[in-house]
C-alpha cells in the first residue's frame, strides 16, 4: 500500500479534536460489500500497529454469508483469524455517520502474509503491473440503482422518465447523497433518474488508481446505509424486477504516461483517434470477455440483464459511441479519450469489475495482441449477427475462468480457487432452490 503522509498518531490526534469516538475497520470482502469491526478511538492506534483480529474466512463469505469449504480460508487453516492493516490514506470522517470515521483494511495471516484473494489486494498487484509498464490508470465507474419501499420491495413511481426533472428529485435521499457523498471526499458530478421506475444513477469524477475502486466501495455501501436512515431500501441488485431495466456498472479507464502525462489511448492520425495500444487493450478485453465475465457479472441474477434493445451488451463487441457494444470507445480526439467496459452488472465487485478490465487490457498490450475483432459500423453492433454472443450463465463464465488460465494467472491462483469456489457453491444453492415460477407453472395442471 501506498505510504501515507500521515502517521496514524496524526490521524487519531485530529480525529479526537473533531470529537469522534469510534473508527470503522472496514475490509471489502468478495462482494465489495463493508464487514468491519468498529472500534473505540483509545483503541485505534494499538490495532492499527498491530492489526486487528477478525475472522480470517470474512472475505470469502458467499451472499448468503455462509462458510464455504475448499476455498483455501476456512477448514484448511483452521478457522483462523486474519489481522486488519489499515490504509491510511483511506482515512475519512464519515458523514452520514455519527462521530465515526473510515479506515478501509486489507487481511493477513499472523505469519505476515496477505490474504491474496482479497479483491482490493488483487487490483493493487494490478495497478502495480501497470505501473511497472509505465502507466497511471485512470478510472471511473457507473452505478445504477433502484430505490425501493422496505415495505413492499417496489419502486416509488412508475414510468421511464430518464433524465425528468421531477423525477431526478423525486425522492429526498438522492438529494441526501448529494449531500453527504463529498464530505467523505467524492467528487459527484451528475445526478439523475434512470430508465425504469425508481432507478438513478449518480456519477463521480475519475481517480487514479486504488483510489477509485475505494471511492466506489465508499460509494455503493454509504448509499445503502443512508438510504437505510431514510427508511429506504437503496439496492444495486442486477435485476430485481423481470419487465424493468437492469442496472450497471460501467467502467471508465485510460492509461496516462507515467513521465509525461500523455493519454496513450489517443493518436488523431487514426482515423477513430485511437492508438494501436488502445485497440490492443480492446483486443485484450474481446478475447477474454466471457472469462471477465464471471468478475463483470458474478451473480446468477446479472446474466437477466444482457439482452438487445435494453441499452447492455448482449455480443463480444466494441464500437466507437456505440451504447449497445460491449465495450465503447469514447473517442473525443482529445486527453478526455478513454474506453468504457459497459459489461458490469450493479453487483459487481468495484475493485474486481476494475481488476478484469484492467487484466484483460493489460493482456493484450503485453502480448501486442492483433486488433483482429471489428468496430461497429454499420449500425448497433447488438444487430450485427458476426458478433460472439456472451455467456448466458455464471456457470458459462466460471468455466471460461477455470480454463483461462492466462487471464487467472493475471488475476493469482489463491484468488481464482477462493472465487470460483465460492460462486459455484451459490450456484449449487439456486439450484437447489425450487422457485415460484415453476411451482405456478407445475403444480396445479399437472
Amino acid at each position: 500500500m501506498a505510504k501515507s503522509t500521515k502517521t496514524i498518531a496524526d490521524l487519531v490526534r485530529a480525529w479526537k479534536a473533531d470529537n469522534i469516538a469510534h473508527v470503522q475497520f472496514e475490509l471489502p470482502d468478495m462482494h465489495g460489500v463493508s464487514r468491519s469491526k468498529l472500534v473505540p478511538i483509545s483503541h485505534v492506534e494499538s490495532y492499527a500497529a498491530k492489526g486487528l483480529n477478525m475472522y480470517g474466512g470474512t472475505v470469502v463469505l458467499d451472499t448468503a454469508s455462509s462458510v464455504v469449504g475448499n476455498t483455501l480460508y476456512n477448514e484448511e487453516v483452521n478457522y483462523a483469524d486474519q489481522y486488519l492493516k489499515p490504509d491510511l490514506n483511506t482515512a475519512i470522517i464519515v458523514p452520514w455517520l455519527d462521530r465515526t470515521a473510515r479506515l478501509i483494511c486489507e487481511g493477513y495471516w499472523e505469519d505476515g502474509a496477505p490474504q491474496k484473494a482479497a479483491p482490493r489486494w488483487v487490483l493493487r498487484q494490478l495497478l502495480s503491473k501497470a505501473e511497472s509498464l509505465g502507466y497511471d490508470v485512470k478510472l471511473g465507474l457507473e452505478y445504477e440503482f433502484y430505490v425501493l419501499s422496505p415495505d413492499t420491495s417496489e419502486p416509488y413511481f412508475g414510468g421511464l422518465h430518464i433524465f425528468n426533472t421531477l423525477r431526478n428529485r423525486y425522492i429526498p435521499l438522492i438529494d441526501q447523497i448529494m449531500d453527504e457523498m463529498p464530505k467523505a471526499g467524492i467528487d459527484l458530478i451528475t445526478a439523475n433518474s434512470e430508465y425504469a421506475p425508481s432507478q438513478f444513477e449518480i456519477n463521480f469524477a475519475p481517480s487514479i488508481g486504488i483510489e477509485a475502486a475505494d471511492q466506489a466501495f465508499t460509494f455503493k455501501n454509504g448509499v445503502k446505509t443512508i438510504a437505510h436512515q431514510m427508511g429506504q431500501n437503496a439496492t444495486f441488485m442486477t435485476k430485481p424486477f423481470s419487465d424493468t431495466a437492469a442496472s450497471g456498472c460501467h467502467v471508465h479507464i485510460g492509461l496516462i504516461n507515467k513521465e509525461t502525462g500523455e493519454n496513450i489511448f489517443l493518436d488523431n492520425s487514426d482515423s477513430d483517434g485511437l492508438s494501436s495500444l488502445a485497440r490492443q487493450f480492446i483486443q485484450g478485453m474481446m478475447d477474454h470477455t466471457p472469462a471477465s465475465m464471471a468478475l463483470l457479472a458474478p451473480t446468477i441474477n446479472c446474466y437477466s440483464r444482457f439482452k438487445p434493445h435494453t441499452f447492455a451488451p448482449s455480443n463480444v463487441s466494441w464500437g466507437p459511441q456505440d451504447r449497445s457494444a460491449a465495450v465503447r470507445a469514447k473517442n473525443s480526439r482529445d486527453d478526455n479519450t478513454h474506453l468504457e467496459n459497459r459489461l458490469g452488472a450493479g453487483l459487481a465487485n468495484p475493485y474486481l469489475a476494475i481488476a478484469a478490465v484492467l487484466a484483460t487490457g493489460l493482456l493484450g498490450i503485453e502480448k501486442g495482441m492483433e486488433a483482429k475483432t471489428p468496430k461497429a459500423e454499420s449500425g448497433p453492433a447488438e444487430e450485427n449477427p458476426n458478433y460472439k454472443k456472451l455467456p448466458a450463465t455464471i456457470e458459462v463464465s466460471l468455466e471460461a475462468l477455470e480454463k483461462d488460465t492466462v487471464f487467472a494467472d493475471m488475476l493469482g491462483e489463491e484468488f481464482v480457487k477462493a472465487y470460483t469456489t465460492m460462486r459455484w457453491n451459490e450456484v449449487t444453492r439456486f439450484r437447489s432452490h425450487i422457485t415460484d415460477w415453476e411451482k405456478q407453472e407445475y403444480l396445479e395442471i399437472y
